[in-house]
């Protein structure tokens, strides 16, 4: 995968997230249990990508690879908060 496209999958979520944070202050208990354990999974995710500007290309992709299950759970979360509320 490249990087402009895990870049974007990125940037997508930290838009999904934003959005979902506004809208939980109206929603109900099972949304926002859902998007505390999905908050903790975007933390581990955060820490990975922080690693990411300091790894050399072979590295970068290990860590975008180990990084994608992770985004990929987030984003269902994300996606099943969204029909909640």
């Amino acid at each position: 995968m490249s990087d402009a496209k895990f870049t974007d999958e990125i940037e997508s979520l930290k838009t999904l997230r934003d959005e979902l944070r506004v809208q939980l202050n109206l929603a109900g208990k099972d949304a926002r249990d859902l998007f505390a354990t999905a908050e903790k999974s975007w933390q581990k995710l955060d820490a990975r990508l922080r690693l990411v500007g300091r790894e050399s290309k072979k590295e970068l992709e290990e860590v975008q690879k180990a990084a994608r299950p992770l985004a990929e759970e987030i984003k269902r979360a994300y996606t099943k908060i969204r029909e909640l509320i």
